[in-house]
């Protein structure tokens, strides 16, 4: 198996795709199960180690998951002060609790572990290659499709949306708070979704006339082997030992 741009594959993307993907949707859904800082923490841990056997960059892993980031900082800076429990502090009156300093901090170790094992195991797969592992996995096909399509022309919308805003510059447009700026993105951004429906329709008379008929035809050759069993079986018991500890704290204490 060769990576794209005809690399080898790191240690990671030798593996079954249908492994890789329905081991990183089970790592999800138990991360985000957990109780425990400490757990959370270990979980986060094995995502690190798992991101040190693929090829990601780590500077790049790390401003993507800095963008998740961005978009919870405010419910975890938010949580403190809408939990009630044992307060610590007080901020314009609004007093910030430890119980929810705690959910705060497990909720963000949560969600940077799921995100960085997803960047893991999904690591040098492609679109096309992800969309015929979901199609294998029995997804519904509309849903397969939806993503391929989207994955393929969300640059097209993008060069779209580049020219629609270089056009408005060159016509002397400069955005401003008033009513003329509110109504010139309005147009902006129905003509985009005009555009989008055109484009949408010349692309289905085009795949109908190179006989589309509903489904795309499977060119990658899976094959399950052992060592992806192994590979299931050693990360399907790293993720039922991190549940149970979890749950036996949660019952001891």
């Amino acid at each position: 198996m060769q990576a794209h741009g005809g690399q080898s594959p790191s240690f990671v993307g030798t593996f079954d795709p249908r492994v890789r993907v329905v081991a990183a949707c089970v790592f999800a859904i138990v991360v985000v199960a957990l109780h425990q800082i400490e757990f959370a923490l270990g979980a986060l841990i094995f995502a690190a180690i798992t991101m040190s056997l693929t090829d990601l960059p780590l500077r790049v892993t790390l401003k993507r998951m800095a963008a998740m980031d961005g978009f919870i900082i405010v419910m975890l800076v938010m949580l403190p002060f809408t939990t009630p429990g044992t307060p610590m502090f007080s901020v314009l009156g609004a007093e910030a609790s430890k119980e929810g300093l705690m959910h705060a901090i497990l909720v963000g170790i949560r969600a940077n572990a799921v995100v960085l094992m997803m960047l893991s195991l999904l690591s040098g797969m492609t679109p096309v290659t992800l969309g015929h592992t979901l199609y294998r996995l029995k997804c519904p096909p509309v849903l397969v499709h939806l993503m391929m399509f989207t994955v393929r022309y969300i640059s097209v919308l993008h060069d779209e949306y580049h020219r629609l805003r270089m056009a408005m510059k060159l016509r002397g447009f400069k955005a401003r708070n008033n009513a003329h700026t509110y109504r010139s993105f309005g147009y902006l951004f129905g003509m985009l979704v005009v555009r989008s429906l055109e484009r949408a329709e010349r692309v289905l008379e085009a795949m109908k006339c190179r006989g589309f008929s509903g489904h795309f035809p499977m060119i990658d050759d899976l094959a399950f082997k052992r060592r992806d069993g192994a590979f299931a079986v050693f990360f399907l018991a790293l993720i039922i030992a991190l549940v149970l500890m979890d749950r036996m704290y949660v019952v001891a204490y």
